[in-house]
C-alpha cells in the first residue's frame, strides 16, 4: 500500500504529539504568508477613469467646491466625504476628498489630496488591483501616484466616517491610510508626529495653482512653529511643560474635548500635545462649538494663517462656521490667544508697515507714506558703493518675535554683516539686549512702538 504521507517513527509522532509550540510557530509562519501575500477579491477592486461630464463648482445650482473648480465626482462616498478628480485649470486634474453634501447648499472643501503638483490629464485612472496597491496613473499607464502596497496583505478599501481613507489587511489593520499623509489639512484625530509619521502641513500656492506654498506648520521635538519658506519662523507654541530637560514633544493632534456637563452640547476643540516623560497635558485651544460634531478640519491657508472649521450636518445652508484663527483682529478671550495679523509675512505684500492687523504705511528713504498694494524696496545691488541704510526706529520684522537672533554684538557689527551679504535686504536691531536679525525678505514690517527696536532698510543710492 502506497501512503500519501511519509510513515512517522515512533519516536517522531511521539515529538509531534508532545511539541505544540512547534505546530504553534509551523502555523504562525504559514498564516504570515498567507496574509503577505493576500490578494485583493475581485469584489472589492475597481479602475475609475477620469471622463464624461464635468459639474462646475461654481455654480450655485449644480453644488458648490473649494477653489470653484470643475470635477467629476467617483463612486467612493462615506458620509460626508467623496473622492473626485477636480480641476482649477484646463486638463490638470488632482484627485481630491470633498468633504459636504450636496443638501447642505455650502462650499465643500478638498481636506485631502494625492498628487499636489503632478496633475493627471482626461482619461487617467485610480485603481487598486488585486495585488493591493492603489494607484493614480496617466492614460498611457504612467503611475503619477501610489501607495506602494503591492502583496502587503491588503483585502480592501474604505472611506471611514473621520474622512480617512484606508487600505486593510483581512484582520483589519491598517497597511496604508491617508492620515499618514496630508496636504494642508487635518481633520478630527488626524496627528502631525515628530518621528515615524507625518510631521508638517503644507500650504497651497493659490487658489488656481495647486503646487506647494510657501508656508508650512511643523511639529518639532519642542515645539510647534510656523515657517515662510522653510527657515523663517513666525509663529511657534510655547509649552511651559515641555520646556524642561529630557521632555519632548511626541505628536499633535486634533481632537474633541466632551464637555462635562451631559444637559448641553457644548465642546471644546483643541489641538492635544502628547509629551513623554511628563505628567503635564499641553494643548491649544481652538474654541467652544455648541453641537457635537466630529466633522471638523484645521486648515493651513493660502495666506499662510491657520484655521479651524466645523460642520453641522443638519443645517441646510452656512453649514461651515469659522471657529478659530491664529492670526486675528479679535481680542483674547474665553483663554483663548489670537495673534496679531501683522505677523503673518504676506499681510502688507512686498513691503509695509502693519499695526494693529492694518496695513499703515509704505516705508521709503524720503519718510513713510499711504499703504497700497504697489508699495515695495528697490535692489540695492552687491556693490557697498552702491546702497546706504535708512532706520525705521520702533519697528519689528515678522520673524523677531519668534526667533532669537543673533547676540549680543554691537549695531556695527550688524550692520557689517547684512552689508558683506549680498542677499540682505535690511536689519534690525534691539538696543537693549543688543540683539540682531539679517533680513533677507522685508515683506511685514511690525510697528512696536518702542524706541529700543530699529529697522535698516538698504536702498540704492541713486
Amino acid at each position: 500500500m502506497i501512503h500519501p504521507y511519509p510513515t512517522l517513527a515512533p519516536n517522531e509522532v511521539a515529538m509531534s504529539t508532545s511539541s505544540p509550540s512547534l505546530l504553534i510557530i509551523f502555523y504562525f509562519l504559514v498564516s504570515s504568508i498567507y496574509i503577505s501575500n493576500a490578494i485583493v477579491p475581485a469584489n472589492e477592486t475597481f479602475r475609475y477613469v477620469n471622463e464624461g461630464d464635468l459639474r462646475y463648482g461654481n455654480d450655485y445650482m449644480v453644488y458648490l467646491s473649494e477653489y470653484a473648480p470643475t470635477y467629476r465626482p467617483l463612486p467612493p462616498f462615506t458620509f460626508p466625504f467623496q473622492l473626485c478628480f477636480y480641476n482649477t485649470t484646463p486638463n490638470s486634474y488632482t484627485l481630491g476628498l470633498r468633504m459636504g453634501t450636496v443638501r447642505s447648499e455650502t462650499v465643500m472643501p478638498w481636506v485631502w489630496e494625492a498628487n499636489r503638483g503632478k496633475p493627471v490629464r482626461e482619461n487617467a485612472t485610480f485603481s487598486l488591483g488585486s495585488d493591493g496597491n492603489l494607484i493614480l496613473a496617466e492614460a498611457n499607464g504612467q503611475i503619477v501616484w501610489q501607495t506602494n502596497t503591492a502583496n502587503k496583505g491588503v483585502v480592501s478599501f474604505a472611506i471611514l466616517s473621520n474622512g480617512n481613507m484606508v487600505l486593510q489587511d483581512s484582520t483589519g489593520k491598517f497597511v496604508w491610510q491617508s492620515f499618514d499623509s496630508p496636504t494642508d489639512t487635518l481633520l478630527v484625530g488626524q496627528a502631525l508626529r515628530v518621528s515615524g509619521g507625518p510631521y508638517k502641513l503644507v500650504s497651497r500656492d493659490s487658489v488656481t495653482n495647486n503646487v506647494d506654498g510657501v508656508y508650512s506648520l511643523v511639529i518639532e521635538p519642542k515645539r510647534l512653529a510656523l515657517y515662510y519658506k522653510n527657515n523663517m519662523r513666525y509663529w511657534s507654541s510655547t509649552f511651559p511643560e515641555i520646556n524642561r530637560k529630557n521632555v519632548t514633544i511626541i505628536d499633535a493632534t486634533l481632537v474633541i474635548l466632551e464637555t462635562e456637563y451631559e444637559e448641553n452640547n457644548f465642546h471644546s476643540l483643541r489641538c492635544d500635545i502628547l509629551n513623554g516623560q511628563s505628567w503635564e497635558f499641553a494643548s491649544i485651544a481652538m474654541g467652544q462649538i455648541r453641537y457635537n460634531s466630529s466633522l471638523s478640519y484645521l486648515r493651513l491657508g493660502i495666506d499662510g494663517n491657520l484655521r479651524l472649521y466645523t460642520y453641522r450636518a443638519n443645517v441646510i445652508r452656512n453649514a461651515w462656521s469659522l471657529l478659530y484663527t491664529m492670526f486675528d483682529k479679535r481680542e483674547d478671550e474665553g483663554g483663548m490667544t489670537f495673534e496679531d495679523e501683522c505677523h503673518l509675512p504676506n499681510r502688507c505684500g512686498k513691503f509695509g508697515l502693519c499695526e494693529d492687523s492694518q496695513c499703515v504705511g509704505c516705508p521709503t528713504p524720503n519718510g513713510v507714506f499711504a499703504w497700497s498694494k504697489d508699495c515695495n524696496t528697490k535692489s540695492p545691488g552687491c556693490k557697498e558703493s552702491g546702497f546706504k541704510y535708512y532706520e525705521l526706529k520702533g519697528v519689528d520684522h515678522f520673524t523677531v518675535k519668534y526667533t532669537g537672533g543673533t547676540g549680543p554684538v554691537k549695531r556695527s557689527d550688524c550692520e557689517s554683516k547684512c552689508t558683506k551679504d549680498c542677499k540682505c535686504m535690511g536689519y534690525f536691531y534691539h538696543t537693549d539686549r543688543s540683539r540682531c536679525w539679517i533680513a533677507y525678505e522685508l515683506k511685514t514690517l511690525t510697528r512696536v512702538g518702542n524706541s529700543t527696536s530699529s529697522a535698516y532698510i538698504k536702498t540704492p543710492l541713486s
